[in-house]
């Protein structure tokens, strides 16, 4: 099995806008479903169950964005594949045929759940692999394929920095509506994931909170999702670096039994066009180094 497969070209892309209107990146990674062949061939689960851990459509949600003046991410294999919203070696060793590197995490909550950077199994348990995998196959995705993301994403978020003095990094995904826990009541429409107030500056998530609850939106906020790797990462406040994840509950944009666009689908993405010229707005000594580190 190799990630240099065809069927991954291109692994992301990166869409700046013509004329940038704020420091602000919209990135989607884990609604990717260009599956490798080796992959769906390797898996003892068939293409739709591997599809339930898709942020199914939030690539879709974004892609205008670009145009209205604001950068756009989006990560195009699938998240079952290699899962970049984790450390760099988040691995689990029981899926693996021989000896993992040193450096590898192998202890991480995370990696227990089975949801390292090579995922294990997906959202709702099921395990992927029919066999173990070779070690050297899952540190060539990574290499290839996890490596190469991140760098281009920080080249971005430098470029973006240094034009401006801050940046905002929007952090999209989508969840489902109902957790695994039968007594889990059904989700808010949105979760604000900041890190429990360390990965941006205090009110940035209070603007978004504002904005949707305006357009009628129900509200969360760090529960059941604060933020993974990339909003932990990234986020840095005090220097004017700010992260924020958004999770959107599936079921107010798309039928999640027949993963299909739903009727309301539009204006969903309507909003969150609205939410970026919101957001677009703030004023960007609000958000400089030592405005973020004050708070």
């Amino acid at each position: 099995m190799t990630a240099t497969d065809d069927d991954l070209a291109p692994p992301f892309e990166i869409v700046e806008p013509t004329t940038w209107r704020a420091p602000i990146i919209f990135n989607s990674p884990h609604s990717g479903a260009s599956y490798p062949r080796a992959f769906l061939e390797a898996a003892r689960i068939d293409l739709a169950t591997l599809r339930r851990s898709e942020d199914s459509f939030m690539d879709d949600m974004i892609e205008g964005l670009s145009g209205m003046g604001f950068a756009v991410v989006k990560v195009n294999f699938p998240r079952s594949y290699v899962d970049v919203n984790r450390e760099p070696y988040e691995l689990d060793p029981r899926m693996f045929s021989g000896r993992l590197p040193s450096f590898a995490n192998t202890r991480s909550m995370r990696v227990a759940g089975g949801l390292g950077t090579i995922p294990r199994v997906v959202g709702d348990g099921q395990e992927i692999y029919r066999e173990r995998l070779r070690v050297e196959d899952g540190l060539q995705r990574i290499e290839t394929l996890y490596k190469p993301y991140h760098r281009a994403l920080r080249r971005l978020i430098g470029k973006v920095f240094e034009a401006f003095g801050t940046v905002i990094l929007v952090d999209c995904h989508s969840m489902p509506s109902v957790g695994i826990a039968r007594d889990e009541p059904r989700r808010p429409d949105v979760v604000i994931g900041d890190r429990y107030g360390t990965s941006c500056a205090a009110h940035l998530p209070v603007v978004v909170e504002d904005a949707f609850a305006a357009m009628g939106y129900s509200l969360g906020r760090n529960k059941p999702y604060a933020g993974g790797f990339i909003t932990e990462h990234y986020g840095n406040p005090a220097s004017g670096l700010h992260a924020i994840q958004i999770e959107l509950n599936r079921a107010i944009y798309m039928d999640e039994r027949k993963r299909e666009r739903g009727e309301r689908f539009q204006r969903v993405v309507a909003d969150f066009a609205a939410l970026a010229a919101i957001l677009a707005t703030m004023p960007l000594d609000s958000l400089g180094p030592f405005a973020a580190a004050a708070e």
